[in-house]
């Protein structure tokens, strides 16, 4: 029987699949939506960079960040409400 991990547990956003201007606002959604010490791990084809500077622009010292698995062909990213 496979071990399940913390990650394995967490709610996942895949925003491959979702066009790329609606991406953004998907995620600060479901980040906003988070009680206090939730987590959700993004997917992304890419680098989510970008976001991770969106993040402190717009949600300062509000979430922690952290990579799970960073590419080539998939980034995963666990995203918390601090």
């Amino acid at each position: 029987m496979p071990e399940t991990t913390p990650e394995a547990q967490l709610q996942q956003l895949d925003v491959r699949t979702i066009h790329p201007r609606d991406r953004h606002p998907r995620i600060f959604t479901l980040f906003d939506r988070l009680d206090s010490g939730s987590s959700f791990q993004l997917v992304n084809d890419h680098d989510p960079r970008p976001l991770h500077y969106q993040f402190q622009i717009e949600r300062p010292g509000t979430f922690e960040w952290e990579y799970l698995e960073s590419g080539p062909q998939v980034w995963r990213v666990k995203i918390s409400r601090a």
